[in-house]
Parts: C-alpha cells; sequence; structure tokens
C-alpha cells in the first residue's frame, strides 16, 4: 500500500494539446458516427454515410489549417513522442485530401453492388486516422501502432470483393506479406530499444552521438527497419505484392494504396532516418541508394511488358517509389539532408494529384468498356474527348513532361542529387534520368492508344461520368496544372516540411 502511495505521488497526468490532436478527433468522431449510423439507418438511406465521410475529412482539415496558421510552430505532447510540427501538417493535409478524393472515386462505384458501405467507410478512415498518427509519431511505439492503425484496414479493402478469386488473391498476399514485413521491423525496433534503452527516436539518436560509434547491432537494427517500410512503399525486392494487389483490389482500394498508403510509409522512413538514424549514413545510404536504383529500372522494366493497365500502373507506382527515394540515397551529404525532405515531401504530393487523377479515369472509362487492358483505351479522344485529353495530361505528368507537375516534382529530385556533389548522386541521376526516359514508353504506348487507335469494338457511345467522378477530376487536374505552371505553389508546402526538418534535426 505504501509502495502504491509512492506512485500516485510521482505520477504526473501528461498535458495533453486538445487543439494538436483536433484532427485526429475530428476523423475519429466521423468514423465511429458512421459505424453508429449503420447499425440504426435503413439500407436506401445508406448514402447519408458517403456524405458524413466525405465532410468527416473535410472537418478535419479545419484544425489543419488552424494549426499551421497558429503561432506556435511546434507542439510537443507525451515527452515528445507525438509532436505536432509544420512537417506532420502538411502531410496530414496531404492524406487528408487523398482520402476525399478516394471517397468521391468511391461513392459511385460502391453503389454497383458487393459493398457494405458503413462497413466500407469506417475502414477506409480507419486507416485514414492511423496516417495522421504517423505523421506526428516520434517514437517507436506509436510509430508501430499508426503502421498496423492503418495496414489492417487496408488488408480488409484489398479483400472487399469476397466472391472475385482476385481480390482474395490480393487480400491474402497483401496481408501474409504485409505480417512478415512487420515482423521484421518489428524486430529491428526491438534491437533499437535494446541498445539505447527508450523508445523515443530522439534518445535513439542521442544514445549513437553520445557513444561516438556505430556498433553491428546499431546496423542490423537499422536494417530490418529498413526492410519493413520498404515492404510499404513496395520498393523493390519487397514489391511482389504491388501488382497482384492493385489488379485485385477495387479501383478506388488500389488508388488509395498508392497513394496515401505509399506517402504513410515515406513518412515514418524520413522521421526515422532524420531522427533515429541521423549518424548512421553509412549504414542506410548505400541501402538506399541500391534500393532507389533497384526499384526504378524494375518497376519500369516490367511496366514496359504489361498489357493491363492497372497492373501497368501498378508497376509505374513502384518506379515513382524509387524516385521518390533518390533524395534520401543522398540526405547526409554535403549538408543536403532538408533539401532531400523538400524533395521528398514535394514528389508526394504532386504523385498524389497525378496518380488519383490516372484511377479517376480508369474508373470512367471501364464504366463503359468492361475491360483492364490497355488496348480498350483505343480511341478514347473519339467519343470521350475531355478524359482523352485529361489522361494524356496525367500520364505527361507521371513522365515528368512540362509545365505539368510532374516536371517540377524531378526536377526537385535530381537537383537534390546534384547539389550533394557527391559520385553516389551523380551516379544515381544518371540511372534517374534513363529510367526517366524508359517510362515514356509505357505512358506513350497508352497516349497512343488514345489519339491513334480506333476503337476495339466500334463502339462510341459517349461516356456517361458520375458527378463524384468529375469533382475528382477537376481537383486533380486541376492540381496537376498548378504545380507545374506554378511551381511556387507546391514548393511552398515543400519548403514548411524543409524548416520542420531542420527542426527535427
Amino acid at each position: 500500500m505504501q509502495s502504491l502511495n509512492i506512485f500516485a505521488a510521482q505520477w504526473v497526468a501528461p498535458t495533453i494539446d486538445y487543439f494538436g490532436l483536433a484532427p485526429e478527433l475530428v476523423l475519429a468522431g466521423g468514423l465511429c458516427l458512421v459505424l453508429m449510423l449503420d447499425l440504426f439507418i435503413e439500407e436506401r438511406k445508406k448514402w447519408i454515410l458517403t456524405a458524413i465521410s466525405s465532410f468527416t475529412l473535410l472537418a478535419a482539415m479545419v484544425p489543419v489549417l488552424m494549426l499551421a496558421l497558429s503561432e506556435s510552430e511546434v507542439r510537443s505532447m507525451f515527452d515528445g513522442r507525438y509532436v505536432v510540427d509544420n512537417f506532420s501538417l502538411v502531410m496530414k493535409g496531404l492524406f487528408l485530401l487523398a482520402g476525399y478524393v478516394v471517397v468521391l472515386l468511391s461513392s459511385s462505384h460502391i453503389e454497383q453492388g458487393e459493398y457494405w458501405r458503413g462497413e466500407y467507410w469506417f475502414l477506409l478512415l480507419t486507416s485514414l486516422l492511423g496516417m495522421l498518427m504517423m505523421a506526428s509519431s516520434r517514437d517507436l511505439v506509436s510509430i508501430f501502432v499508426a503502421l498496423e492503425f492503418l495496414s489492417i484496414p487496408a488488408y480488409m479493402l484489398a479483400a472487399w470483393r469476397k466472391r472475385d478469386p482476385k481480390s482474395n488473391e490480393a487480400g491474402v498476399k497483401y496481408f501474409m506479406l504485409g505480417v512478415f514485413a512487420s515482423a521484421v521491423m518489428l524486430y529491428g525496433m526491438s534491437l533499437m530499444y535494446g541498445v539505447a534503452n527508450s523508445t523515443l527516436l530522439t534518445d535513439i539518436g542521442a544514445k549513437v552521438t553520445a557513444t561516438g560509434e556505430f556498433s553491428a547491432v546499431h546496423a542490423l537494427a537499422v536494417v530490418f527497419v529498413i526492410v519493413g517500410f520498404a515492404f510499404k512503399v513496395s520498393a523493390v525486392p519487397f514489391h511482389t505484392w504491388a501488382p497482384d494487389t492493385y489488379e485485385g483490389a477495387p479501383t478506388p482500394v488500389t488508388a488509395f494504396l498508392s497513394v496515401a498508403s505509399k506517402a504513410a510509409g515515406f513518412v515514418a522512413l524520413v522521421v526515422l532516418l532524420y531522427t533515429a538514424f541521423p549518424l548512421a549514413q553509412d549504414i542506410w545510404q548505400p541501402f538506399i541508394w541500391v534500393l532507389s536504383a533497384l526499384t526504378m529500372t524494375v518497376g519500369n522494366v516490367l511496366a514496359l511488358k504489361q498489357h493491363n493497365i492497372v497492373r501497368m500502373i501498378a508497376y509505374s507506382s513502384i518506379s515513382q517509389g524509387g524516385f521518390v527515394l533518390m533524395p534520401l540515397a543522398v540526405a547526409g551529404l554535403s549538408g543536403s539532408g532538408t533539401t532531400a525532405l523538400r524533395s521528398v515531401v514535394l514528389y508526394m504530393i504532386v504523385y498524389a494529384a497525378t496518380n488519383l487523377g490516372v484511377f479517376a479515369i480508369i474508373l470512367a472509362v471501364s464504366n463503359k468498356t468492361r475491360s483492364g487492358e490497355v488496348s480498350s483505351y483505343g480511341g478514347l479522344f473519339s467519343y470521350a474527348p475531355t478524359l482523352g485529353v485529361l489522361m494524356t495530361l496525367f500520364l505527361a505528368s507521371l513522365a515528368g513532361i512540362p509545365p505539368l507537375g510532374g516536371w517540377i516534382a524531378k526536377f526537385v529530385a535530381f537537383q537534390s542529387l546534384i547539389q550533394s556533389q557527391s559520385t553516389w548522386g551523380y551516379a544515381l541521376a544518371i540511372v534517374g534520368a534513363v529510367n526517366s526516359v524508359i517510362a515514356f514508353g509505357y505512358y506513350g504506348n497508352v497516349m497512343r492508344e488514345i489519339w491513334m487507335r480506333p476503337v476495339p469494338d466500334g463502339d462510341v457511345t459517349a461516356i456517361s461520368v458520375p458527378g463524384s467522378l468529375r469533382l475528382a477530376l477537376v481537383i486533380t487536374a486541376g492540381a496537376t496544372l498548378v504545380f507545374g505552371i506554378l511551381p511556387g505553389v507546391g514548393l511552398h508546402f515543400a519548403d514548411l516540411a524543409e524548416i520542420a526538418g531542420a527542426i527535427i534535426r
């Protein structure tokens, strides 16, 4: 009893900044509301859940904007384990906007059957909540919990079409390989804790700084953790789940996995490299260099052979992940650390807008053709000129052609490599330049189908595009054009993250 009294006297309640947690609280309230209403409203009124889900994401953006405009630049909670700074706010804004576009993509798609709408929206919002938590997590435990919070709903969403063997295969492969990657990463985290005697990232980094040396256990821990997140961002050779999962999952879920889920993995990887491994550059930089070069090359070469457009975009997504990794491969050379962070953030923002636009077009066209083959886009411009032009813009942006958003993302990524003034940086820049040329091969093939090939079945009936898809196309096409024509807009958000990255380090 005396020891209990001593513990009670020493225990201090943690200080919780509810304003800093407002985006997460709004999203948590929204997903609980969706879950409760799903139990009581009639099936014919389930469209209300779609409206609630979309308004929840927009409502969560309000505190993100208010926090960004507040005077306090950094809000730290739970002894530095949960931090709200400009970097986390930029990424939370990206997750919420990407989630909103996915809701727009899903709203008409789920009306076609095979979906329990309440559970679908609940799982989608839950995964997004995990992503918001990931952006602010600065502790091994909170990072792992956030990762599982966003991953477990995604496993179920990938297998959502229960009567479709491909969807079942997608969910099983994603789940099995995801569990394996989580186990490897958790083992690496346990090694870090054993070395530093703390799960706080700053303590882990300080431990290495204080001792001035990096042991074999440190190196093993770093490699295992990077392997875990390499799976999440589908880096080669940890990419094997992506093509089958992307093809088998419902198209809106595939869009969600290729953008928001991938960005969350990069956020966690960046935070760990900058905070916990600042002096481990000799370990993780060569590893990431190899991952980047392999991911770009293998993704592009395999994409050239694809006839199914979703599988092609899956390999394209793998290749784009290699471009995102490029700046991190030189992050510690010649003081280019925060410049690399700026490049990564900008690339993820532009890639999210462009890739979501591609999936919006795929949804609209597949509603008419009922086919996922690249050849089904033959003559698209002749009977759906707006969709043909927009698809061309999105593909050109992914290829990095000015004046679309992709060019500024690739330019800044290559700039960070050149600024490193290192042989590693120059060599990777050459690899990236060659892969940029290769990528145009499969993007150009789809453009050729759209503009130069005849309609495969001769059916030139106009495509009816639902209002939600139209709004998604307006948002994504507008962002792709604005980021390319006015690159300062995207660079502004990347600069905010760069400043925060300097504070983190």
